[in-house]
């Protein structure tokens, strides 16, 4: 961990964060516990270049939530080199964590750390249902329910707060905002007056409107076909419409549950050509599908999930058999 030294007094406040689940309910246990008026920097789960919309002045503070801090590494440096402060909040690969005494480091790659239970454990566990929310929508679900039963949480409430996981962590999805039901800092907005989640699924009615959308593209989605299927590994090819890059996240998290010792892959068609990509390692085996989506030149994420921006249709033939050797 490095420590934050806030030094000058701040001048402005900037929130960077994924928005999907993780990154929406890190940051919402982050205000409720220190409530700042912040400029919101996000975007769909696989625009994490958020670090160059910035250009922040000394004394700024910026709080970076679920984003890579080696995708970002150069952004970094230039932002502690204006005289700002940093303070990062990550599971996803890093690389070399850079050492300053303005930026403080809460990084953690292992298979079933997440970004939301990082920031839980930072705060003492002050809004654990925010947390289990994060943790449920990044598919931990054995971490979220071990967590749920040490503070008794009823079964029923349990599955409210991974429904609410799932349906928040569907709407990061898509090539563009357009293709979402809500661009993410609008829907952090809604979420920002709850203290607890279920008041948010009682009272808002985006829940309702998350849900409906989600039932709808998970039937078309149940309809397809494997272009690879065996015990050990799955690929699907969805086609380039907005149901299909919306649903490409939660389908994935939800066949790896269903079949927790294979490894799957989902290859959604681009307009441009080539596909967006998204990688689950087997459950029973939740790493490798960083290292295999970092073996091509738009590809992160973390070990137990992750995918590649943009795969060149000529990469195909390449990909499938780099997903083969990964997970055999």
């Amino acid at each position: 961990m490095r420590h934050y030294n806030l030094g000058e007094p701040a001048l402005a406040d900037y929130d960077l964060f994924n928005g999907d689940a993780d990154g929406l309910c890190a940051l919402q246990q982050l205000r409720l516990s220190e409530p700042r008026d912040s400029t919101l920097i996000t975007g769909v789960k696989r625009d994490i270049a958020l670090l160059s919309r910035v250009a922040p002045a000394a004394g700024d503070r910026l709080t970076v939530l679920d984003i890579s801090l080696d995708k970002n590494r150069a952004d970094l440096r230039r932002v502690l080199e204006a005289g700002a402060s940093v303070r990062w909040f990550d599971h996803h690969y890093a690389g070399e964590i850079p050492s300053h005494d303005r930026f403080e480091a809460h990084i953690d790659p292992r298979p079933d750390q997440g970004t939301s239970l990082l920031v839980n454990h930072a705060l003492g566990g002050r809004f654990l249902e925010w947390a289990l929310v994060g943790t449920f929508g990044d598919n931990f679900d054995t971490r979220a329910r071990a967590l749920a039963s040490e503070v008794d949480l009823s079964a029923r409430d349990t599955e409210a707060l991974r429904e609410l996981g799932i349906l928040l962590n569907y709407n990061g999805y898509g090539a563009q905002v357009s293709d979402l039901h809500f661009p993410p800092d609008a829907l952090f907005r809604r979420l920002e007056p709850y203290h607890d989640p279920r008041e948010f699924i009682a009272a808002d009615e985006a829940f309702g409107q998350l849900r409906a959308g989600y039932a709808q593209d998970m039937a078309l989605a149940q309809a397809l076909a494997p272009e690879l299927a065996s015990p050990t590994h799955c690929l699907l090819r969805l086609p380039s419409e907005p149901w299909a890059r919306r649903v490409s996240g939660v389908l994935g998290n939800a066949l790896a549950q269903q079949a927790p010792g294979r490894a799957h892959a989902l290859l959604t068609v681009l307009d441009q050509g080539g596909y967006l990509v998204s990688v689950r390692a087997p459950l029973e085996r939740p790493d490798g599908a960083d290292a295999l989506c970092r073996q091509f030149a738009t590809g992160g994420g973390r070990k137990a999930a992750a995918g590649i921006n943009a795969l060149p249709e000529s990469d195909y033939d390449r990909f499938v058999s780099a997903f083969h050797a990964a997970f055999t």
